[in-house]
């Protein structure tokens, strides 16, 4: 812990600061969330910030835990760049970006080469850091709204400017400032105004300044709602930002890619929704955009570089609000949360209603991503795919964490993307719980899978012996064909399916596969078996080159 209190900012109270700010947001989650009404009204704010704050105290950790028992220790620096890429690839929804670009503006400032490699800072240093870290977070939201957290950030930095002393007294400054402006927002933006709440991201915010106060001071500031009255705000002049009736889907991902590709993808997303924010730099960024059409959003970061950790959520209706501290949101009665392999298929389930979780190759999720998918479903009944058997344990731990958090969930054991496909087009929520899972779980099992891809060294097989480079047809999940050319693999494996029967093929086809793959398959399925469709979907970079279902 660090030596409390004290007049700089050093590693060690930077690992406090994390601990205390962490915890902090623990306990005041709920609130947070339940006041959360802009951008959009969906009561996650509180848990955005504290798994974003989570990931941050995280990577300090492991700074720390990298120096051996007597050695000097991390530096500030190290401390500061580790907080700011813990926050960075563990941001979540749009308040906990703008947390994370936050923290990135005070190690711009705090860790920047120029800074050398300082022990610590001094009052002078940490006015500057918050400066930087207003304007940062600012200049990476596409269209800044003031009643907002970058109100809070920037009266707090204002503060922060006008105090004398050491780091003690310019954090403690800085709270009051942010205190007094989360006080104003509901005067500040009309949506706040009507609900009589204040903001819930500036009410995180003030809730991290006061764990940086107590770190450096050794002295925990009084801890009381930071609420507006419950009565409705009038406040003719404020922008009318409703927060309701906004565009369908969240979508974030991480996204490596240089500065010029950033502002390209910058100008691709914003006319296809709002709350742009895309933060970071050095070649990894955070992008979190609202937008009705996911697909499109996953599809601008693949021309900018390669997007990955992509989280796709489907916004639940939410209820309408007039005044009053707002409750946390109802829960919808059933949701679906799917695994997948590729961006072209996260757009194409989250299109049908479905949460998802992307699995990169050699990237499976842990269970506590799949929990964490389950709860952003927010619904009381959810059916989980995890279209992979090798996640059949992954996900039936995540199920039990969501049960043990009151949901009901089933876990269809579907063990490829396209019996989730199959699955999902029969799912009808207006069907009790039961049924609708037996009848997911019977058009799963009735939908035999393939997929082919390229062996990547010699190995013993079920068809053989294959070597390093050659095309390789699984066969609900076994190896059956080996060959040298794709299309004609692929042609092996579809007869073989279809020799069983079969009404409707679908082909999920991969970046790296050739374009005229499909067009062949198609032909083939249209000249040798009647009766039979054929359905078509890109899959993006998902690993295989090409996934076939036979319904």
């Amino acid at each position: 812990m660090a030596q409390v209190p004290q007049t700089f900012l050093d590693a060690l109270a930077v690992r406090t600061w994390c601990g205390l700010a962490l915890r902090a947001l623990g306990r005041v989650r709920e609130e947070i969330d339940a006041i959360n009404v802009y951008p959009v009204a969906d009561g996650d704010t509180g848990t955005n910030l504290y798994l974003t704050a989570e990931s941050a105290a995280t990577a300090v950790e492991a700074v720390f835990a990298g120096y051996e028992q007597g050695a000097d220790g991390p530096s500030l620096a190290d401390a500061l760049r580790a907080m700011a890429h813990g926050a960075l690839i563990g941001a979540r929804g749009n308040s906990g970006t703008i947390l994370a670009q936050l923290l990135r503006g005070m190690a711009q400032v705090l860790a920047a080469p120029e800074a050398g490699d300082a022990p610590h800072t001094d009052g002078t240093g940490l006015r500057l850091a918050l400066r930087r870290a207003a304007d940062a977070a600012r200049e990476a939201v596409a269209h800044p709204v003031e009643g907002t957290v970058l109100t809070v950030a920037s009266a707090a930095a204002d503060a922060a400017d006008g105090a004398e002393g050491d780091c003690g007294r310019v954090a403690l400054a800085a709270y009051e400032g942010a205190r007094a402006a989360l006080a104003a927002t509901p005067g500040q933006l009309a949506v706040l105004g009507r609900a009589g709440v204040v903001d819930a991201g500036g009410r995180g915010l003030v809730t991290v300044l006061a764990a940086l106060v107590e770190a450096l001071t050794g002295e925990a500031v009084p801890e009381e709602p930071h609420t507006a009255p419950a009565e409705p705000v009038a406040c003719p002049d404020a922008p009318e930002h409703t927060g309701e009736g906004g565009p369908a889907y969240e979508v974030i991902y991480l996204l490596e890619a240089d500065d010029a590709a950033v502002a390209r993808l910058r100008e691709r997303l914003d006319p296809l929704g709002d709350s742009l924010v895309v933060v970071g730099g050095d070649g990894l960024w955070n992008v979190h955009v609202h937008v009705d059409d996911a697909g499109a959003a996953v599809e601008a970061g693949i021309e900018a570089g390669r997007p990955y950790r992509i989280r796709i959520t489907h916004f639940a209706a939410g209820d309408v609000h007039t005044g009053g501290q707002r409750p946390p949101r109802e829960r919808a009665q059933r949701a679906v949360v799917a695994v997948v392999p590729g961006e072209g298929l996260a757009g194409l389930y989250a299109d049908a209603g479905a949460t998802t979780v992307l699995a990169r190759p050699g990237e499976p999720p842990a269970s506590g991503e799949l929990a964490q998918a389950l709860r952003r479903a927010h619904a009381r009944e959810v059916v989980l795919l995890p279209n992979d058997a090798e996640l059949r344990h992954t996900a039936a731990a995540a199920a039990e964490q969501a049960r043990a958090e009151g949901v009901r969930v089933a876990l269809i054991p579907t063990r490829s993307a396209v019996q989730g496909i199959a699955a999902l087009a029969v799912h009808e929520p207006e069907r009790r719980f039961d049924e609708d899972v037996v009848q997911m779980t019977s058009a799963a099992g009735a939908t035999r899978y393939a997929e082919v891809l390229v062996a990547e060294r010699q190995s013993w097989t079920t068809a053989g012996i294959c070597q390093a480079g050659d095309v390789l047809g699984l066969i609900d999940g076994d190896v059956a064909v080996i060959g040298r050319n794709l299309t004609g693999t692929a042609e092996t494996v579809l007869d073989r399916m279809l020799q069983a029967g079969g009404e409707l093929v679908t082909l999920v086809v991969g970046d790296e596969a050739p374009e005229t793959v499909a067009d062949r398959l198609e032909a083939r399925v249209r000249e040798s078996y009647l009766a039979v469709d054929t359905v078509v979907y890109r899959g993006g970079r998902q690993g295989s080159l090409l996934l076939i279902g036979v319904e």
